[in-house]
């Protein structure tokens, strides 16, 4: 395997990590809120490049 196969699969179980917290916390709407705005402004920056 390789680096970035590594690398890949421990942010992918990172992230579903803090999914399955955030459902716990009862802040599961907070969460999705944020991902959604972190993927339009990921692809507002990459317009901009």
């Amino acid at each position: 395997m390789s680096i970035g196969k590594v690398r890949t699969f421990l942010y992918k179980t990172a992230r579903l990590l803090d999914d399955i917290n955030a459902v716990r916390c009862g802040k599961i709407k907070q969460r999705i809120k944020r991902r959604i705005v972190g993927k339009i402004m990921g692809r507002q920056m990459r317009k901009i490049k």
